[in-house]
């Protein structure tokens, strides 16, 4: 593995955990709606992450022939932290990474949030299919892919229960008009 490929997973780790300690909670939010899904993300992607690192390195299930399309991979990691940084911005003070409502909580339904209810889960699934994909193993893709997709779905539905607990019938029709993770999928 070559220093592009440590610089970039290096940036992209940097990035998540200073979202993780910048974007908590204050003791003013409305405690315990996390439910502890925070932990089972962070567990679940170093877990995932090692075990993709192995298959890829252990099994030959090659993606593209010509391994400079690794570097694809690269890319896709760099437009999924750039769309996960647009949509922390979007949100603005009311993101956090663990599931919570702030004091004087408004619905966003603008910007990215105009047409996926939880941009920031899409993006960073975008960042791990290109990690995936910069390993160049379908196997180490789909193992990642699945996983991370698997425990955002858990953390979206804690996420949905707290939204609908406030904002009731403004987060259903909310959820009529837009999808949840994947553009005009899901």
């Amino acid at each position: 593995m070559n220093l592009i490929f440590i610089l970039t997973y290096f940036i992209w780790f940097l990035s998540e955990l200073l979202l993780n300690r910048l974007f908590r909670s204050k003791h003013t939010d409305r405690q315990n709606a996390d439910k502890n899904s925070l932990s089972l993300i962070w567990i679940t992607i170093v877990v995932t992450i090692f075990i993709a690192l192995f298959i890829s390195r252990r099994f030959y299930f090659p993606i593209f022939s010509n391994s400079t399309f690794k570097y694809f991979g690269l890319a896709i990691i760099y437009i999924g932290i750039m769309m996960r940084l647009m949509a922390v911005a979007s949100l603005g003070r009311l993101f956090t990474v663990d599931v919570t409502i702030r004091k004087n909580h408004t619905l966003k339904k603008d910007g990215l949030y105009k047409y996926l209810r939880h941009p920031s889960y899409c993006a960073s699934l975008i960042s791990f299919i290109g990690f995936g994909i910069s390993l160049n193993n379908w196997i180490a893709l789909l193992v990642i892919t699945f996983s991370i997709l698997i425990v955002f779905i858990i953390r979206i539905k804690i996420e949905e229960k707290v939204l609908i607990e406030q904002f009731g019938s403004e987060y259903i029709e909310y959820k009529k008009v837009t999808k949840r993770l994947i553009p005009f999928i899901y």
